[in-house]
């Protein structure tokens, strides 16, 4: 069984900056990436930003420039930097683990509880 517990969310004036966390624990082997994705009410889930345990990472266009996702390997832990945060930010944002419980078996959809942003203008 994976765990995925993320942390740091919280209320922030426009302009802010936030630095949410993620663990994941449990019964891996190995992680292959963490991400993290935002959802809005009245909205479909969306990828914010992602990284493989490489160090490869992706932005949405949205936060391009302004969000920054890191990794601590040996915690099985990923790190998203909000800075110069504005109201269409707000959102609950749940992070992601992608990770091989065993050799041969991938197990994708590990999602934490999600951790609430809200920017106020």
């Amino acid at each position: 069984q994976v765990q995925v517990v993320e942390s740091g969310g919280g209320l922030v004036q426009a302009g802010g900056s936030l630095r949410l966390s993620c663990a994941a624990s449990g019964s891996i082997l190995s992680i292959n990436a963490m991400g993290w994705y935002r959802q809005a009410p009245g909205k479909q889930r969306e990828l914010v930003a992602i990284i493989t345990w490489g160090g490869s990472t992706n932005y949405a266009d949205s936060v391009k420039g302004r969000f920054t996702i890191s990794r601590d390997n040996a915690k099985n832990t990923v790190y998203l930097q909000m800075n110069s945060l504005n109201p269409e930010d707000t959102a609950v944002y749940y992070c992601n683990a992608d990770v091989i419980l065993r050799i041969g078996v991938r197990q994708l959809n590990n999602w934490g509880q999600g951790t609430q942003v809200t920017v106020s203008s």
